[in-house]
């Protein structure tokens, strides 16, 4: 059947419709927080030869550009003769999936009058998948918990209980991550019902047509984004905290006229601790920061995705060797666009934002466990709970205006509200603002980050797995402007806590979080007065910080 021009429109509509009912589906029916409120999910359709030809608008992108790859390792391991209607697989393997333990994909095979039309992939972050629980402190992928490789865990519609059963056994939340799981298999079942549909009411066989009309036309607009750059190799670096080292981030980008390659050569190698990146986690992020700038406008699929070509030297911290440990891998991966912003701030300047808090500041917390210097009578008596409060800073400075506070970008997750997390929990949050000068100052202002303070609400202990970077080095300004604050962590006493790993919160005390701010952007003397006045009104910027940083007195 021949489609016209209107009807290919109508149909990659109707496609993004199915995927986003998908994903929405996903949302209803998961169990944790961080797919329900969070968000941090991915969802999407392929072709039957693994290629992404559309995602759904909800969802992270180290998820659904991670998943743009793994589903081709399904394939190799389950190729579609060997598939049958009412199969359904799935793995957490961080280097066939989605880069960390904590990731459970499902593919879904479609079948429509006899013959596979396509695959149906998602993505979810489960609360708990064994091991040493939350963080960076497994020097192997061996610690990090439960590890499913690709398996096939429904077959002709029947549910594998022994796979769910060696699962629950193995987690913290049994419930919650059976729920998550179960919430995979209906989002990907609700998105074939969905195709099948739409192949009958167009009265389409299958969707290869349909597949090679999009991805072709998505690389060639792609292509024509790419091509309103000056060509050129620009050069980027960045320190980040690490672990017990500082890491560098160091990446060349090249723009040409057959596409952009982004080379990661000179960046630190991997470590012994679980901040470690896997190669597709990488690409995922490196191709988002560029998609930023390059091409927004165009559809996120394999053909736009093919235009950009990703490199990062084996053995790097960026492309990690199984058994790595990666638990905390968003650390690094999530700092990769703004190394891509370094690169294409010279190639256009004043038209690149400065660098953000950028990795996630999630506050892990658990409790009811056998913790260090636990007391029995207390242990039994208290309630057994994990918890991740998504939490973030501010991003950078753009061009014409002021950074966001405490909104997660490049992830793009929400933040989850208190009221939801001390429904499930013991876990009393007693403060939660923005914190004031936090925003690097500039022309335009960075985006501030804020302050959480929580304790255990009966006075237990609880473990924090804590996974934050830029304390040590915080978010630089550009074009002048001045950095954004570093992170900090403490105990209410005052005592400083570590960026890094599982500590322990003691009975009675209260943790503080205060993550980092965005830099800043332009010269801050450029900064409009009225702009000042209104920062310091609404107490984002205190009269002191005007006075030193923007030459700004109240009585201005």
């Amino acid at each position: 059947m021949s489609l016209s021009t209107i009807q290919y429109q109508v149909i990659w509509n109707r496609l993004i419709a199915v995927v986003e009912e998908q994903a929405q589906t996903l949302i209803r029916t998961a169990f944790g927080t961080s797919t329900r409120e969070a968000g941090d999910l991915s969802a999407g359709v392929f072709l039957p030869d693994g290629r992404m030809i559309a995602q759904a608008v909800t969802g992270t992108p180290g998820h659904v550009n991670s998943m743009a790859e793994s589903v081709k390792h399904f394939l190799r391991q389950f190729p579609l003769s060997d598939m049958a209607p009412g199969d359904v697989f799935l793995t957490n393997d961080p280097w066939k999936g989605t880069g960390h333990l904590y990731d459970i994909t499902m593919v879904t095979p479609v079948f429509h009058r006899g013959q596979s039309v396509a695959l149906f992939a998602s993505t979810l972050h489960v609360v708990d998948i064994g091991g040493l629980g939350p963080g960076p402190d497994g020097h192997q992928i061996y610690h990090e918990g439960l590890f499913l490789p690709i398996l096939r865990f429904i077959q002709a519609g029947r549910l594998d209980n022994t796979v769910l059963r060696i699962i629950k056994a193995n987690v913290r939340e049994p419930e919650q991550v059976e729920g998550d799981i179960l919430a995979l298999v209906a989002c990907n079942e609700v998105g074939g019902r969905r195709l099948t549909a739409m192949l009958d009411e167009f009265s389409l066989s299958d969707l290869l047509a349909v597949g090679e009309h999009i991805l072709t036309h998505s690389r060639q607009a792609m292509l024509a984004a790419v091509r309103r750059w000056p060509a050129g190799r620009w050069q980027s670096e960045m320190w980040i905290d690490g672990y017990d080292a500082p890491i560098l981030l160091r990446a060349a980008l090249t723009l040409s006229e057959q596409g952009i390659e982004i080379d990661f050569d000179g960046t630190s190698p991997f470590v012994a601790k679980g901040i470690n990146v896997v190669k597709a986690y990488t690409d995922a992020y490196s191709s988002f920061g560029v998609r930023c700038l390059i091409g927004s406008e165009v559809p996120n699929n394999a053909g736009s995705l093919e235009v950009i070509t990703v490199k990062a030297p084996e053995g790097s911290i960026l492309n990690a060797p199984y058994p790595a440990a990666v638990t905390s891998r968003h650390i690094v991966g999530q700092m990769l666009p703004d190394v891509i912003f370094g690169c294409l701030r010279q190639a256009k300047p004043n038209a690149v934002p400065a660098e953000g808090a950028s990795c996630l500041w999630n506050i892990q917390l658990s409790g009811g466990h056998v913790l260090p210097g636990f007391d029995a009578g207390s242990f039994l008596r208290q309630p057994r709970f994990s918890i991740t409060s998504f939490s973030t800073g501010g991003t950078g400075a753009r061009p014409g205006i002021d950074g966001l506070s405490t909104t997660s970008f490049p992830s793009g997750v929400r933040n989850v509200s208190v009221e939801i997390l001390e429904s499930i929990s013991p876990v009393v949050f007693w403060r939660k603002e923005y914190r004031p000068d936090s925003g690097g100052a500039g022309q335009f202002r960075g985006g501030l980050g804020q302050v959480i303070e929580l304790s255990h609400g009966g006075g237990a202990p609880m473990a924090l797995g804590a996974a934050w970077d830029r304390i040590a080095f915080p978010a630089r300004g550009a074009e002048g402007g001045r950095n954004g604050a570093g992170g900090r962590v403490s105990l209410g006493s005052g005592q400083p806590l570590s960026g890094k790993g599982q500590q322990i919160i003691p009975p009675g005390e209260r943790l503080v979080v205060e993550t980092p701010g965005g830099g800043g952007l332009g010269e801050p003397s450029t900064r409009d007065r009225a702009a000042v006045r209104q920062d310091i009104d609404n107490q984002l910027v205190t009269p002191d910080a005007a006075r030193t940083l923007y030459g700004y007195t109240v009585q201005d």
